[in-house]
């Protein structure tokens, strides 16, 4: 591994444990749910409409964390195949990190789509910011 690309490992390695803190902050609010029976086993069975909206947004935004991230994860696996480890690319995977984190807090908190859709294309933008570098570094 280019020795540079030590850099890059660190916000990937952040992102991944940030999807594992939402997985137990959904696992908080459903178990919470179910021991106030706020909702029923039989309820959840099959859908996940029955929980109530905290446990909602978390569930949400776990899966969310299997959309754009996933690009963000090839991304940056490939920035370290072409060397495009330098620390404008470390500087736009720790912005995304920071703008999942954002996203993370708005979706499970207030859930403003002013402020969340804000959060997001800011997050996508980074992306395309880091796919360009991604090609210019293969040419």
């Amino acid at each position: 591994m280019n020795p540079s690309g030590a850099s890059l490992v660190w916000p990937l390695l952040a992102q991944v444990g940030w999807t594992i803190a939402i997985l137990l902050t959904m696992g908080f609010f459903r178990r919470k749910a179910l021991y106030r029976r706020e909702v029923k086993l039989k309820e959840i069975a099959l859908s996940g409409e029955a929980w109530p909206t905290r446990a909602k947004q978390a569930a949400n935004n776990f899966s969310n964390q299997f959309e754009t991230p996933v690009l963000f994860y090839v991304l940056v696996i490939m920035a370290i195949h072409v060397g495009a480890t330098g620390w404008l690319m470390t500087t736009l995977a720790w912005a995304f990190v920071v703008t999942r984190i954002g996203h993370s807090f708005i979706h499970i908190g207030s859930n403003d789509l002013r402020f969340r859709s804000g959060i997001f294309f800011l997050g996508c933008f980074v992306l395309m910011a880091m796919l360009v570098g991604v090609l210019i570094a293969a040419l």
